[in-house]
């Protein structure tokens, strides 16, 4: 039972307190857990209440609760307008299946059948009217022959809008329609052309996420184009490699990016990067010309055409569209190319699991150089939703208000956001009623963080999403048809399945994922690796798939509430040497690269480890010092090894703490064994 004065030091007034008191009290005898929550979540808590309130309640009604077996318990039940309403149940009501668990396993046993139910339900278009049944890369069959994926992205009306967009101090909303944006597209696909480059060229783009930017994205793949993907935080030594991994043949990129009042030159790293041709817009507006600094560039205003039509390009299904990178285990990235296929995934997430209808608003603070950015163009474009904005810093109030005046449906966010928000209760007191669900990747969630989010909005479903770039998109996620408990999955992704196996290879319940191909969406191919090899070389199986995530299969502690039956999961983070840093994928090695050589150190090993309560990867460093005669302290060391990656990988990553140590550990091959380390820690 709650006392009053519990719930007056949460920082409520006395005649409220004892009104939640009262009401709390007469609940817990009379209801089960989950119906209490689900009574106090609905119809007593608001975003206006203090979180310590929310977080007070929902330790109480499930203070019984077995989280070491079970994992938290749910804050959020889908209502039977949710369910009826949600696009997974629209499909499963046509194939006449009555649950979700028998319509996963449909999707996995008929995968052929699912995959090409999801490219005529996304009205997928093909520009070969004379299409056939065949299997692409991935070993789907599907009916496409000839197709541009981008002419997909315009079957919403020419006036619903496509983009809201919003600068840093700037209190207006820009908005572009469908039909404008549209236009935008085919003036940058007529600008490649005329600056003489042909289909299948490849074309970088190192600029922050802003209207523009989605229109230079899509232009380039609707003229056979193929996207390097470079994120606007990357230092000149990353661009360059990408850059030369890609085979980039011109670059767009802004002269500057405004963040929290500070001017960050981005064309000067292009530059340093020794970058081919530029086309440079300004990061004032599309009305502003910038400043070229080097012969050959151009600008933006320069570069576009005056015609704004534009035939798609036809590409095989298997051509490619979008080269982006993920860390491995060695110190070049892995080169990973995107097809027409690919988007098809992103697309399909979305709409199962996410559930976006035409007009809803998504929002995902992201760039182009991440999956995330590529997968938002796509998710609501081929969705018929309109695309959501902020060119400036996320960790602030502002980037809530644009939430709340853009009516955000769908937003999107990394865990370490949420964990900025809450520290400073930035987002409390707004408006964010419009939003229907959240959707968290690129780190692993913390619980308590989660709830704090859901309450933000008045209690919505958390959508987890755990994927990656050589998937399209998520293999472990949510949907708004079952319950959500904070830092938590329910499902495989449909049409997808994975298993999960010990270090002697032995089925498991907390273990290495193994991805059960095929699907849309799964890579085929590397640029600068033997994808075989990472992907499928040593499974435990034949024909499973590599990903390198630990996950831990829980029960879900409601035996005697059928309609709560099912799975839950819990991401651990990764059992290779490659680490999530502020949603970032990155490997040991490539961090050990640049800090190796920094005056002082012998050598240095790399890892990630999770916080006691779980939430994102803090990055820990080993360091053997050199000999010297004068050893410089911690905190020197500290600093320069942080100034390093800062400079030549990114400033993102943050050093949370320097290890001394007279020697690493390593196998009878010399390998450093940085599992160990981490089990140190």
């Amino acid at each position: 039972m709650l006392t009053l004065e519990e719930i007056i030091a949460c920082g409520l007034e006395k005649a409220e307190a004892l009104k939640i008191a009262e009401t709390v009290n007469r609940l817990l005898p009379t209801q089960s857990p989950t119906a209490c929550w689900y009574e106090l979540s609905r119809y007593i808590l608001t975003p206006q209440h203090p979180f310590v309130l929310h977080q007070l309640l929902y330790e109480t009604v499930y203070a019984d609760f077995d989280r070491p077996t079970y994992g938290p318990p749910p804050a959020w039940f889908p209502t039977d307008e949710d369910i009826t309403e949600a696009n997974i149940t629209r499909l499963m009501m046509e194939l006449n299946i009555k649950t979700y668990t028998e319509f996963h396993t449909w999707s996995v046993t008929n995968r052929d059948r699912f995959w090409q139910m999801m490219i005529d339900t996304l009205g997928i278009k093909t520009i070969d009217t004379h299409a056939v049944a065949q299997k692409d890369a991935t070993g789907t069959a599907t009916n496409l022959a000839k197709l541009n994926i981008v002419d997909s992205c315009f079957s919403a009306p020419d006036n619903a809008t496509a983009v809201i967009a919003q600068r840093e101090n700037d209190e207006d909303l820009i908005t572009l329609t469908y039909q404008e944006l549209e236009r935008l597209t085919n003036r940058v696909a007529n600008g490649l052309v005329d600056i003489g480059l042909e289909q299948g060229d490849a074309v970088a783009v190192d600029m922050p996420m802003n209207a523009e930017s989605v229109a230079i994205y899509l232009g380039i793949v609707k003229a056979g184009c193929v996207v390097v993907g470079i994120a606007d935080s990357f230092a000149p030594d990353e661009i360059a490699t990408r850059l030369r991994i890609g085979k980039a043949k011109a670059i767009f990129t802004q002269d500057y990016i405004n963040r929290a009042g500070k001017r960050l030159p981005l064309y000067e790293k292009v530059i340093a990067a020794n970058a081919p041709k530029a086309i440079v817009f300004s990061c004032e507006s599309s009305d502003t010309v910038a400043q070229i600094e080097r012969e050959g560039d151009v600008t933006w205003r320069d570069f576009l055409s005056d015609t704004e039509t534009f035939a798609p390009i036809p590409c095989d299904p298997d051509a490619h569209t979008n080269i982006l990178f993920s860390s491995g285990t060695t110190g070049e990235p892995k080169a990973i190319p995107w097809t027409h296929t690919t988007p098809i995934k992103c697309a399909a997430d979305a709409y199962l699991h996410h559930d976006i209808h035409p007009g809803d608003v998504l929002a995902w603070y992201t760039n182009l150089g991440w999956m995330m950015g590529p997968w938002l163009i796509y998710a609501s474009l081929i969705n018929k939703a309109t695309i959501a904005l902020y060119d400036g810093v996320p960790t602030g109030r502002e980037f809530g208000v644009f939430v709340q005046k853009a009516k955000v449906s769908m937003l999107g966010v990394v865990p370490t956001l949420v964990r900025a928000w809450k520290n400073t209760d930035c987002m409390h007191g707004l408006d964010w009623q419009a939003i229907r669900a959240f959707s968290s990747t690129g780190e692993c969630s913390n619980p308590e963080e989660m709830l704090y989010l859901m309450s933000l909005a008045g209690y919505k479903p958390v959508i987890e999403y755990c994927g990656g770039t050589e998937i399209g998109g998520g293999y472990v996620t949510g949907t708004r048809v079952q319950p959500a408990a904070p830092a938590t999955f329910t499902t495989a992704a449909l049409g997808l399945d994975f298993l999960l196996f010990d270090d002697n290879g032995e089925p498991t319940r907390n273990g290495e994922v193994f991805i059960v191909p095929p699907s849309l969406g799964l890579s085929t191919t590397l640029l600068n690796a033997d994808h075989n090899e990472v992907y499928f070389a040593g499974t435990p199986r034949q024909n499973l798939r590599r990903h390198g995530d630990a996950i831990e299969q829980l029960g879900n502690g409601f035996d005697t509430e059928p309609w709560l039956e099912g799975t839950k999961y819990r991401v651990l983070g990764r059992v290779d040497d490659t680490m999530n840093l502020s949603g970032i994928k990155v490997s040991s090695a490539e961090i050990e690269e640049v800090l190796n050589v920094v005056d002082g150190i012998q050598e240095t090993a790399a890892v990630a480890v999770s916080p006691k309560d779980g939430g994102p990867s803090q990055l820990i460093i080993y360091a053997v010092l050199a000999v010297s005669e004068s050893q410089p302290t911690k905190q020197e060391i500290h600093n320069s090894l942080q100034a390093e990656i800062s400079q030549h990988i990114n400033p993102l990553f943050r050093i949370h703490d320097v290890v001394i140590v007279d020697a690493l550990p390593r196998t009878a091959s010399n390998k450093v064994m940085r599992r160990l380390l981490r089990d140190r820690l």
